[in-house]
């Protein structure tokens, strides 16, 4: 049996810190598994993932304490199975607007008598024991996104649902669905507005005791999250960061020639 050491975390009270791949390469997954992160999320929605690159960075991050969990495209359960087959440990699931969808969400994690997952765990059994499905519904954590404002509506609804493990806010969406195109495109809101929807939802969360995770894009901001109440937060991502590391560099090097 294989604990899932993210979730043991959050249960413990403590703050997690998760990364963020979009980069289909193996190699960079174990860079950034070998830094420190409590678990790592592989994007399969807006990053540049298909299912046997997202195999791929599973395989890369084997050997690493680091939790993987796997962002995926739809709440579509072939989607959800095949990653929790190839040994994902979490999954994350956008544009969850509705209690109806959160109970579909959860069932496409679970096994039955609790859910509708297929028995299958072709690699999840190999690196997690053969004894995987008696304790996966346990082990597996599933988080439901809030991004629009639908989902903020419903939200209690959510986070109320069997099965549902926690909540995690897009910012970016989140700001689109409340307010158009009224502000800038991004994370780390400042408009008081939104924070103060952030901050309701991380009330809600601690209400209904369920795990709330939020998307930044600077750790300043991340620490700040934490601060309001947030269990986990995820900082930036592995292309972002190259870019912006790469760019530092070069500005370095040009203001001196």
């Amino acid at each position: 049996m294989k604990r899932n050491q993210f979730k043991n975390k959050l249960i413990r009270g403590e703050k997690a810190l998760n990364g963020w791949l979009t980069v289909p390469s193996s190699f960079v997954a174990e860079i950034m598994a070998s830094l420190g992160y409590d678990a790592l999320t592989l994007d399969m929605q807006h990053g540049c993932l298909d299912y046997a690159d997202a195999l791929a960075l599973l395989q890369g991050l084997k050997g690493h304490t680091t939790t993987p969990l796997v962002r995926v495209p739809w709440c579509s359960p072939a989607d959800i199975a095949k990653v929790l087959d190839a040994g994902a440990e979490g999954i994350i699931c956008p544009m969850i607007n509705t209690k109806e969808d959160a109970e579909l969400l959860a069932s496409y994690v679970r096994y039955p008598p609790i859910g509708k997952r297929s028995y299958g765990p072709i690699r999840a059994s190999l690196i997690m024991g053969d004894n995987y499905g008696s304790y996966a519904d346990e082990e597996i954590l599933c988080f439901a996104m809030i991004e629009t404002s639908l989902a903020v509506k419903n939200s209690v609804s959510i986070l109320n649902t069997k099965g549902i493990d926690g909540v995690y806010i897009g910012p970016a969406d989140l700001t689109l669905g409340l307010t158009g195109k009224k502000y800038r495109f991004g994370f780390d809101r400042t408009e008081k507005e939104i924070i103060s929807v952030i901050q309701e939802l991380i009330r809600l969360a601690k209400e209904s005791n369920k795990f709330i995770g939020l998307h930044c894009g600077a750790p300043e901001y991340a620490k700040q999250a934490v601060e309001w109440g947030v269990d986990f937060v995820t900082v930036s991502s592995d292309a972002r960061l190259l870019k912006s590391a790469a760019e530092q560099s070069i500005k370095d090097f040009r203001s001196n020639y």
